[in-house]
Formats: structure tokens, C-alpha cells, sequence
């Protein structure tokens, strides 16, 4: 059984006491014939796991290792759901499984704690965003980044109509204003008035309408935006655009938004449109990163020294950690000395990335993780020291 991606799942992963622990990554592909294909994949993955743990681990329980990743191998209904990627983590007393709206590097990794480093470069990107696809009765969910636009699966608690937000208490659609179809007598003691429409009908359609608009705004809030922290665009007709940022109280809601008719809704063209106003913002918060770095560089209180860095993450000193996305540096971390130790990049050795961005993490640093085309260094990471 999958579970939502959420900053507070990363938390437990980074929580795991030291043990044997099993990472596997995967892009998956949603067409096919490709898709077939994935089930093979995943095959050779977990020889390539078992192998690890054997070698890795030689004194423990291989096959309770492995059973939570191998039972996922004939399991049809999972590797026929579209998605962009899978990851699974597991050990002694945990195991977990993701389905990934993007795609991922295929990587095996037996280690002494979860392999986070993808799992942060969604979480934390900086290019990642939400879009809320919002008309007057019905609602989707979108989540994309520069490359990609892909609508997820509403949680639970979210109505994804006007009939699911307010069941009975929605306005009939023989109604106007009133439960029986007559106005109420006038303040001046006129008769019952018979009504087929107007105001009073509108009134009540408009009211529906905010009443929809708060559910949503609420549950969103809730089970999406409060779990991702990702900015959220919101895609509507202007009309609805302006009721339903009157109304909101959604701290992720951003302010540009996207002015469509969802009877019309064309995913490439609302991917465009949504990066053109995520474009501004992402170039922003990450000049503001490269600038902070460059400033305290300049005052010795920064470097891309994996030595130092991995010093400073087991006593605390990161105050903010720059890492490479994708990028995967073979080598490992003295817990206790904080000494990094590079090793050759043979597949499946522990990434030494991965292990700073846990330790500063686990140390109250932030950790972002910034496309390679932007990292301000060739080692992989760059830091913000405290002190």
C-alpha cells in the first residue's frame, strides 16, 4: 500500500534509528508498451538489493529483508497504475512505499539508514508547485515543475464537487430561492410570490458557490498544501479567481494566477502557463540562496568543502545546505568525526550527498537540493555555516 509523500513522512524517515536499511528507486512509465517493461526492472533491482544486503549485512535475516520489495513483484494493479516513479524503504521495523509523480534515478542502496536524497529533491525542490483547478461545482488537483504538469489523486477528505461539499443542503435545481419554490410575502404583506428565477435564484446559486469554495479552500489546506508546503496556483475564470482569494485562507495560495474555462482545460497549455508564473518566483528564491551563499562566503562562514561541510553537519554548524539534485558523490560519513571518506562510484555504495543532508537535517539546517546548472560549486554541496 502506497503512502502520500509528505514532509512529515521525510521527518520519519530521517528519524530511523541506525539499522540495515534497504533503498529502491525507480522511474516508472505510464505508456505503453514501456510500461510493460517496469515489472523486469524492478526484478533486476531487487537481485541487485539482495546482493547488496548480503554483502552489506551478512549476519541478518536476508529474506525478512526483502519480503515488503518482493511482494510488489507480481502485483499487476500496482504496476498498472500511471505514475512517474516508485520508491521504497525498508528495514527491521519499517517499510514503506511511494508512488512518484516524477520520475527518479534507478538506484539499490543497502546502508545504515534510508537513502532520502530523492525523496528530498521532490519534497524540497524549488521549482515544484500545486495547481487547483477550481470551476464553480467541480475541482481537480494538479502538481507539476518545470518539465512536467500531472494531476494527483484528491485525498479523502477533499470534496472533489459541489454535490460531495454540501450533499443536502445544496440548493435543488428546480429551486429559486426558497425550499418550495415560492418567495416569501413581502415586508409590505403581499401574497406568496411563485418564482421560476431571478435574483433571488442567483442569490442562492452564489451562496452555494462560497460555501463550495470554503470546503475546498479548507481541505486543501489540510490533506494538500500544509503536508506538501509546495506553492499553489489556482486556475479559474476571473470571476471565481476573485471569490475564491476573497474567501481563502490557504498561506501557500500564490498571487498570479491562471485565468482558464475548465471545460477547456488543455494540460500542456495550463503547464506552460503555470511555469511562466512559478518562473519568476523560482529564479528569485534561488538568487536569493546563491546570493546569501556568495555574502557569508565572503565572511568565512561558507564552503563547498565535503570535509568541512561534514564536519560542521554532525556538530550542527549548517545553517542552510546546498546539494546537487540527481547527483550521486559514492563515499560515507563518520557519524562521531564528522571525516568524509570519497569512494570509487560503483553502483550501490552509500552516497556521502545523502548522508550531509541528513545529518544537517536532523541538526535544524534547511537543505535544498538545486539543479545542477545553478550549484555554485563542483563538489556536490555548498553550506551556510551558523558560526
Amino acid at each position: 500500500m502506497s503512502e502520500l509523500l509528505t514532509r512529515e513522512t521525510l521527518t520519519e524517515l530521517l528519524n530511523v534509528a541506525e539499522q540495515p536499511c534497504l533503498s529502491l528507486y525507480m522511474p516508472t512509465h505510464r505508456a505503453f508498451p514501456e510500461r510493460e517493461q517496469d515489472p523486469i526492472r524492478f526484478r533486476n533491482l531487487l537481485r541487485e538489493l539482495r546482493d547488496q544486503v548480503q554483502n552489506r549485512f551478512p549476519e541478518e535475516q536476508h529474506d525478512e529483508l526483502m519480503r515488503g520489495f518482493e511482494a510488489y513483484q507480481d502485483d499487476r494493479d500496482f504496476w498498472n497504475n500511471p505514475r512517474g516513479g516508485v520508491a521504497m524503504l525498508g528495514g527491521r521495523d519499517f517499510f514503506k512505499v511511494f508512488t512518484l509523480y516524477r520520475s527518479v534515478p534507478e538506484r539499490a542502496i543497502a546502508n545504515v539508514h534510508p537513502h532520502i536524497a530523492p525523496l528530498l529533491r521532490i519534497i524540497q525542490s524549488a521549482d515544484q508547485y500545486q495547481v487547483l483547478a477550481l470551476s464553480r461545482d467541480e475541482v481537480r488537483l494538479f502538481e507539476g515543475n518545470r518539465d512536467q504538469l500531472i494531476e494527483v489523486e484528491l485525498a479523502a477528505g477533499v470534496p472533489k464537487n459541489i454535490v460531495e461539499a454540501l450533499g443536502s443542503d445544496l440548493t435543488a435545481g428546480d429551486q429559486s430561492g426558497r425550499p418550495d419554490g415560492f418567495g416569501a410575502a413581502s415586508e409590505r404583506g403581499d401574497p406568496f410570490q411563485h418564482e421560476s428565477g431571478g435574483s433571488g435564484k442567483q442569490d442562492e446559486i452564489d451562496s452555494d458557490r462560497n460555501r463550495f469554495f470554503r470546503a475546498v479552500d479548507r481541505a486543501i489546506i489540510e490533506h494538500h498544501s500544509k503536508p506538501s508546503g509546495l506553492p499553489l496556483l489556482l486556475a479559474a475564470l476571473p470571476e471565481n479567481q476573485a471569490v475564491f482569494r476573497d474567501l481563502s485562507h490557504n498561506q501557500q495560495l500564490v498571487e498570479g494566477g491562471i485565468a482558464i474555462d475548465q471545460a477547456a482545460l488543455d494540460i500542456r497549455e495550463l503547464q506552460n502557463r503555470c511555469w511562466e508564473v512559478m518562473a519568476t518566483q523560482y529564479s528569485s528564491r534561488l538568487d536569493g540562496l546563491l546570493d546569501q551563499y556568495g555574502a557569508a562566503r565572503g565572511k568565512g562562514l561558507a564552503g563547498d568543502d565535503l570535509g568541512e561541510i561534514g564536519r560542521a553537519s554532525i556538530s550542527g554548524r549548517v545553517a542552510t545546505l546546498l546539494v546537487e539534485a540527481d547527483r550521486v558523490q559514492p563515499g560515507k560519513l563518520d557519524h562521531a568525526s564528522g571525516k568524509v571518506t570519497l569512494q570509487s562510484g560503483e553502483a550501490g555504495k552509500p552516497d556521502v550527498l545523502d548522508e550531509l543532508a541528513l545529518h544537517a537535517m536532523r541538526n535544524g539546517a534547511d537543505v535544498v537540493i538545486v539543479p545542477t546548472e545553478r550549484m555554485p560549486c563542483r563538489s556536490g554541496a555548498a553550506a551556510v555555516y551558523r558560526f
